[in-house]
């Protein structure tokens, strides 16, 4: 019977070519609008490491003086070197790693490529198994390379391509910055997204180049890059700012935890370490800790941008105004037909199956319309991939949004059809029959 209705649709659309080609615009407009925010609210908000996101956690403590203190403020956003060094040393989680973001000037072994400028990472060993960071050839380096201040370095596909033709370059040697250090490691394509391990820096961006371990970073005075929050004596210079004990917040840690009974011991130590540094005369705002996880944090801190959330929300009240506009057109189609519904409705024809042939005709015009809407889409994220932003490269449509697509268009489509084919199944026959 379905196969029956659609084709009296297709029929009805031939009769009536530009109400529905009015109708289809009116579908597609509203989809396509829709589905371009909506694809890229989805990219910006989506969970960039699924199976472990559960497991890794960000831990925020109170180092900061009394100076602008006021009671209810949010813990410092990253970590002093003294704690992030005192915490991965107590060693309180299944791993933890502390890190900062940098740049550094690189040379290729040969001197084939021009020296360059490239993003690089400066964390402790924990962080390639603790991210399941993929590897295509050797690995990262392990907690003896921190501890030596090995220079040993771990660097990107993107980065092997351009160096070394894409060739197994473990064991070879990397010019970073006018220091040589040898290659441990080739990283397969990563890219979470967001970048979540490291809010201060542009968090959609590509992941850096070059990692190196983090002791041998400070020891080579290796660019450091991100946010840098100090109070009181600090030092003057930069490397002042970033001395093991130098007032300053400018590190990230985070800590693998693998069941809620370990999240909230770790939880009571964080309380337990800050106490102890407030009676040693460390910290002098209250006891403040916070534990987020990685989805956690990413809503904590607003990761996908404002502008974004109220694009999809614009975007979905222009749907709504294109569906009002579909119900007055389905509206002005089917009472049109009054006369036709009347003779079915005499000839034996249910209400039921008036409202189910009129159903089948709006959804008909959802799916015309989805494939409009989606082309339309299309064009909108190539528009958005055009835009200044940091994120919009990432704007690209996968499977699951292209069937959302058309989901969305039929669902509307029905919807915007309820109360036309309502109003049809009431049409009554014997006045129909008698204006004939």
């Amino acid at each position: 019977m379905l196969g029956y209705y659609f084709n009296l649709a297709l029929r009805s659309f031939k009769r009536n070519k530009a109400l529905t080609a009015l109708m289809v615009l009116a579908i597609a407009l509203g989809i396509g609008a829709s589905m371009t925010t909506l694809t890229v609210f989805y990219v910006l908000s989506g969970d960039p490491i699924p199976h472990k996101s559960g497991k890794l956690f960000y831990p925020q403590i109170e180092p900061r003086s009394m100076s602008g203190f006021t009671p209810g403020d949010d813990p410092s956003v990253q970590m002093t070197r003294f704690d992030a060094e005192a915490m991965l040393r107590d060693a309180k989680g299944d791993r933890q790693a502390l890190m900062s973001g940098g740049a550094v000037a690189v040379e290729s072994e040969d001197g084939r490529v021009d020296a360059f400028v490239a993003d690089s990472r400066y964390p402790t060993a924990d962080f390639f198994p603790m991210f399941d960071v993929p590897f295509r050839y050797g690995s990262g380096w392990n907690a003896a390379d921190d501890d030596a201040r090995a220079r040993v370095a771990v660097i990107s596909s993107a980065l092997n391509d351009k160096l070394f033709d894409g060739a197994d370059s473990v064991g070879r040697t990397l010019q970073v910055s006018g220091h040589a250090f040898r290659i441990v490691g080739v990283m397969e394509q990563w890219r979470p997204t967001p970048r979540f391990y490291d809010i201060t820096n542009d968090i959609f961006a590509e992941v850096e180049q070059v990692f190196v371990p983090f002791w041998t970073s400070r020891e080579l005075r290796l660019g450091a890059r991100g946010d840098i929050n100090c109070w009181g004596d600090s030092g003057a210079e930069e490397e002042g700012s970033l001395s093991p004990n130098a007032p300053c917040a400018w590190l990230q840690y985070w800590v693998e935890l693998d069941s809620p009974e370990k999240v909230a011991a770790y939880r009571q130590y964080l309380v337990n370490y800050s106490d102890q540094q407030r009676a040693a005369g460390r910290f002098e705002r209250p006891t403040n800790v916070r534990l987020h996880s990685v989805m956690e944090w990413l809503d904590e801190n607003n990761a996908v941008p404002g502008d974004v959330r109220l694009q999809v929300w614009l975007a979905f009240g222009f749907l709504a105004v294109c569906l009002l506009n579909t119900v007055g057109l389905l509206l002005a189609k089917f009472l049109g037909r009054s006369s036709q519904i009347g003779v079915r409705r005499a000839l034996g024809a249910t209400r039921g199956a008036i409202f189910a042939q009129c159903l089948v005709e709006a959804g008909t015009v959802g799916l015309v319309g989805g494939v409009l809407g989606l082309a339309l889409a299309w064009l909108g994220l190539w528009a958005v991939r055009r835009q200044p932003a940091d994120y919009v490269e990432l704007a690209h449509m996968d499977l699951r949004m292209l069937l959302m697509t058309f989901a969305l268009a039929i669902v509307a489509s029905l919807l915007a059809g309820l109360l036309p084919a309502w109003r049809a199944m009431q049409v009554t026959p014997a006045i129909q029959l008698k204006s004939q």
